[in-house]
């Protein structure tokens, strides 16, 4: 390989963690003014090497050489003094802070050293979300926005602080494709300045389209280093999981059974007037896979958050098999058979300190009960073994942390939840949110298997391959409303991606059209 200079290198990296060897051996080149790929199933550790190098992590065995010297990078501070900054997959912001607050935390801009300059801090802010095309104004807080907006904010704070090795892990898991392509251009701007940026992402086309330097990660070892212009996504795959294929799931065949359940006349007021989800009516069979497919802003996580009573200020009907849910609580409509896969797992589907079956159980432990006193821990850990099991959960012990787990392997905790609580309905947003190919399969061979049992399942997704793949029947929506239904067999990409974007919306047209180049 050759045209840019080697600035950071990796050499011999080995991570030993409490059952389990994380990285075996691993070399890695990192090279200025170009960007970097690194890719591999969850667990391969990626996550792991990429925290070597920002300082989160030290290793156990090998060394970190910047421009050709080895250093010891201590922590993220000692990092960035090195000029090595990173996008965590997982985000790190304070909620109830602002914009402003966040992109400057432990940075803060100060008149003479005494106190925070917040003006300052608030023109600097504006300028980096101006530069990734988001309007949020830096005095709003944080916890308001949506994850996707979030991550923008994520970007930003490293943005600011000029890095000349940038570190992004899964960037844009939560973008939508109109804000793929900006962040996109922000990275060409950064290459031109000859910033390294290491890329990583399961989103394989997208890989092919910005990074110029691969490197593939299985099992803790290097299975394959290539610049870009030599490979392709069979290429790819067959380096992450040893074959060229990446087919989701096939569709097991099976008649459908009762209406499970109806949504009608759904409304959730938007903050400063309009809806957020604006007049939706569905209807959900047992045994069907129904996908929502829309731009982010279209209100589909907002819909769920309706149908599970998270929303006090929803208006409209739930009816579950034939029967009206008069619950208004989470607790109860997931007593009644409503589950979630939030889209948020961090925030919102895992306690991060706790183990595998403290955070699987946590729904259903009523069912391990006896006499609603003495909990039955032998059954608990059976069962959860049972789901760990089926899901295919790559865990060294069901006691260890569910922290200790790649962000793939904390999603399918957050799925077997979901399934422990017996629902007859499960909602699942962004299901394959920070899950490798390999993963999804197996999510979405147990999905098609759960249908077949007779679940019905409802699930929210941007990824157009997803939905065209996976669905039994497509709804779309855009600005909080549904502008289309319509059978798979009937659906054409043109036709999914055209009705997200409805006339007179040159923001979600523009969107759409790229959205269209993404993922056609």
């Amino acid at each position: 390989m050759s045209g840019h200079e080697i600035v950071l290198s990796v050499r011999g990296a080995t991570k030993v963690y409490p059952g389990t060897q994380a990285l075996k051996g691993v070399d890695f080149d990192v090279r200025a003014g170009a960007v970097n790929v690194l890719v591999g199933e969850n667990g391969a550790g990626k996550s792991t090497l990429m925290k070597i190098i920002a300082g989160v992590e030290q290793p156990t065995e090998g060394q970190v050489l910047l421009r050709g010297e080895p250093v010891t990078l201590s922590g993220t501070a000692e990092a960035a003094r090195h000029g090595i900054g990173i996008v965590f997959q997982e985000l790190n912001l304070f909620p109830n802070m602002t914009i402003a607050e966040n992109i400057f935390i432990g940075r803060e801009k100060t008149r003479l050293g005494v106190d925070i300059d917040a003006g300052a801090q608030n023109e600097a802010a504006r300028r980096l979300m101006e530069r990734l095309e988001h309007d949020n104004p830096p005095d709003a807080k944080v916890g308001d926005l949506r994850i996707g907006e979030q991550q923008i904010v994520e970007i930003a704070k490293v943005l600011s602080q000029d890095a000349r090795i940038l570190i992004m892990d899964e960037p844009t898991s939560a973008l939508s494709a109109a804000e793929v392509d900006i962040l996109f251009r922000v990275i060409g701007e950064l290459k031109s300045q000859g910033v390294a940026i290491v890329y990583i992402s399961h989103r394989l086309e997208e890989l092919v389209r910005i990074g110029d330097y691969i490197t593939v990660l299985r099992d803790g070892r290097i299975t394959g280093s290539q610049e870009m212009a030599q490979v392709d996504v069979p290429w790819i795959v067959r380096a992450m999981i040893g074959s060229a294929s990446k087919d989701f799931a096939k569709t097991i065949h099976h008649e459908f059974g009762r209406e499970i359940l109806s949504v009608a006349d759904m409304t959730l007021p938007r903050k400063g007037g309009g809806f957020a989800v604006d007049h939706v009516s569905l209807s959900l069979r047992a045994g069907e896979i129904v996908g929502i497919y829309g731009l982010m802003g279209a209100g589909r996580s907002e819909l769920f958050d309706c149908i599970m009573g998270r929303q006090p200020g929803a208006k409209g009907r739930v009816t579950l098999d034939g029967a009206e849910l008069a619950e208004r609580s989470i607790h109860g409509r997931i007593k009644r058979g409503i589950a979630l896969i939030p889209e948020d797992r961090k925030a919102e589907g895992l306690v991060q300190i706790l183990s595998v079956t403290e955070n699987m159980a946590m729904s259903s432990l009523t069912a391990f009960t006896r006499a609603k006193v003495h909990l039955d821990v032998n059954r608990e850990r059976e069962t959860v073994a049972s789901y760990v099991k089926r899901l295919a959960v790559k865990v060294a012990g069901l006691d260890n942390p569910v922290s200790s787990l790649s962000g793939g392997n904390q999603q399918k905790i957050v799925i077997g939840k979901a399934l422990m609580t017996g629902p007859k309905v499960l909602l699942m947003d962004e299901p394959s949110r920070g899950i490798d190919i390999g993963a999804k399969a197996e999510v979405f061979r147990v999905m098609r298997q759960l249908a077949a049992e007779g679940l019905g399942i409802l699930f929210v997704t941007s990824d157009l391959d997803e939905v065209m793949e996976l669905s039994d029947r497509i709804i779309v929506m855009a600005n909080g409303r549904i502008t289309g239904e319509m059978e798979r067999k009937d659906a054409t990409e043109e036709r999914v991606v055209a009705l997200s974007a409805p006339d007179g919306s040159g923001r979600h047209r523009a969107a759409t059209e790229q959205n269209k180049e993404l993922v056609l």
